[in-house]
């Protein structure tokens, strides 16, 4: 992929040479980086050598046709998320099927303009920009987006605060009850915090979702402590209706370890780590998120669910 500031590329598949020709022009004049090929077998070799950000794609060629060509991308975890844009000389039903059944992410049906073309490019590129930045598991922004609000704070000069929020013994839930309940815990804290953030309204505050069971709150100072006690309560909450009956009542589950024996873990609750600004004059969004993931650590050494802030000033 393309790095952050680069032209993204764009590989253009047809036998047609015209068409090709057409469409490379065209994307080129856009601001595109374009390289063509004319077959199948053609664009494997080039993308194994540098991979598009999209395809432009015809649907019939010789040798490796285009549904082969797209079908072979999506078996390929390396090259399994490169979006691509089928192109068919008809305007049939079932040629739009056969594309988007072999997974492609759009089509365009030949003859078409430049502003079409164009057009359909630029929304597919976008859409899958927004794919790679959501959590697929919750919708929320991921690692990318997170990093880019930390920073646009630390730019803006306005107090803020960075809230790590993680599930205590997460692992036990998944060991009693498999990895689908566990990922209902995680989306239920997503719900949670989400209601949180609708709560406390202006300004909105931003929530992400790093991965697993962790998940970040961007917000002013002031709304750290409404915030986090809100989700904390809701979250519990529906935690409780998560757990089987039996456990939920007795407050905690029973698991086996590898030697056969039985042991008592409590049920889950919620460690927060809180990074603020105005304790200190960070320059950059990793030293925020790394000071609120090290209060997250304190927070854990507490029982129940705890919200660890750092008051510590810059030496």
């Amino acid at each position: 992929m393309t790095e952050a500031g680069d032209k993204d590329l764009i590989l253009v598949v047809d036998d047609d040479e015209d068409i090709a020709r057409f469409v490379q022009v065209n994307l080129r004049l856009q601001g595109f980086d374009v390289e063509v090929a004319h077959d199948g077998e053609e664009a494997l070799k080039l993308v194994s050598l540098r991979q598009p950000d999209l395809m432009v794609v015809d649907l019939m060629m010789p040798r490796v046709d285009g549904m082969e060509l797209t079908r072979q991308l999506r078996a390929n975890p390396l090259t399994a998320t490169i979006p691509v844009i089928m192109l068919t000389a008809r305007g049939l039903t079932v040629d739009k099927v056969l594309g988007l059944t072999a997974g492609a992410d759009d089509y365009l049906v030949k003859p078409f303009d430049t502003l079409e073309l164009v057009a359909r490019v630029n929304s597919t590129l976008r859409r899958n920009q927004e794919y790679r930045e959501v959590s697929p598991l919750t919708g929320l922004p991921g690692n990318t987006r997170i990093l880019r609000e930390i920073a646009d704070r630390v730019r803006s000069g306005a107090a803020y605060a960075v809230c790590h929020i993680d599930i205590d013994r997460f692992k036990s839930v998944n060991d009693a009850y498999g990895f689908a309940r566990g990922d209902e815990f995680i989306t239920a804290l997503a719900r949670s915090l989400h209601r949180a953030v609708v709560e406390v309204g202006l300004p909105p505050a931003f929530l992400g979702h790093i991965g697993g069971d962790d998940f970040v709150l961007v917000c002013t100072p002031e709304q750290v402590r409404p915030l986090t006690e809100r989700a904390v309560v809701d979250f519990e909450a529906m935690a409780d209706e998560l757990y089987d009956p039996l456990d939920a009542r007795r407050g905690y589950l029973e698991l086996t370890d590898r030697k056969g024996e039985t042991r008592q873990v409590n049920l889950v609750t919620l460690s927060i780590g809180v990074a603020l600004s105005t304790n200190r004059n960070y320059s950059e969004p990793r030293e925020v998120v790394a000071v609120a993931s090290e209060m997250k650590t304190v927070a854990k050494s507490q029982p129940g669910s705890y919200v660890a802030m750092d008051r510590r000033s810059a030496v």
